[in-house]
């Protein structure tokens, strides 16, 4: 992993988002500690080119974007036009936007999501699956996590493990980036810590208790590109976690 390769999931920072000057003044701290890339997240409502204009004059890559689950399915072709004028080459489903409480129902989105995955596919941009803690039941012995890669072909739709779901879920984070050898183009990176009541939260990079370096490795061997920094809640002022995050990947993860 490199310095360029780290990025910034902006949900980070969500209540900085609230309007274009906002936007713009929060894109330009989060150049200023070190990222080159950003993901994009709730962002609201800006013009295109706008958001465009934004990104370039502070210097930063949009990576990645987390889009709407149900227009990610039910209308690929305008998010890949949308994203095409951001340079965006990978778009993540966010989370499931049906309920997977049978084994046919996860079965139906990964054919959703093979669809879509196409369209994505056709249009130079490649469908990933941001997973969470439920896709670690199972159906038949399997994982829906597992069920949904299984029934989804790779070059439509690909992985973007994020570590804490991970963790919560029961699973580990390690073996999950090497079973999708060629096919993990995004890693979500949230360290997870246990509260003084035993109840787990989220932490900055190295504050927590992953093991990262093996992860990191495990995410390299299978082709990893984009390396996200994201924290869903932050105890103080959430650019003093992003920036805690950087600094920590920068001095201790980075080669």
């Amino acid at each position: 992993m490199k310095i360029p390769q780290v990025a910034a999931q902006l949900y980070t920072v969500r209540q900085h988002l609230k309007t274009p000057a906002d936007l713009a003044a929060s894109l330009k701290k989060i150049k200023q500690t070190g990222y080159q890339a950003i993901q994009l997240a709730s962002i609201g409502s800006i013009p295109e080119d706008d958001l465009a204009s934004m990104m370039a004059d502070v210097g930063l890559i949009c990576c990645s974007a987390h889009e709407d689950a149900e227009t990610i399915v039910s209308e690929p072709q305008r998010v890949a036009e949308r994203l095409t004028k951001y340079g965006c080459k990978l778009v993540s489903y966010p989370h499931p936007h049906v309920k997977l409480d049978t084994l046919d129902s996860v079965k139906a989105l990964a054919a959703s999501l093979n669809a879509a995955g196409k369209v994505f596919h056709d249009a130079g941009i490649t469908l990933t699956y941001h997973n969470h803690s439920g896709e670690f039941r199972r159906f038949d012995g399997r994982l829906i996590l597992e069920i949904i890669y299984a029934e989804t072909d790779p070059k439509y739709l690909q992985g973007e493990v994020d570590t804490y779901w991970v963790q919560y879920g029961g699973g580990d984070s390690e073996d999950w980036c090497r079973s999708l050898k060629g096919r993990l183009p995004a890693l979500h990176m949230k360290d997870y810590k246990t509260k003084p009541d035993g109840s787990p939260t989220w932490a900055e990079i190295g504050q927590g208790n992953l093991t990262w370096k093996p992860i990191i490795a495990a995410a390299e061997e299978s082709g990893c590109q984009w390396y996200i920094v994201e924290q869903d809640r932050c105890d103080g002022d959430p650019f003093d976690s992003v920036r805690i995050s950087f600094e920590y990947i920068r001095d201790n993860l980075c080669s």
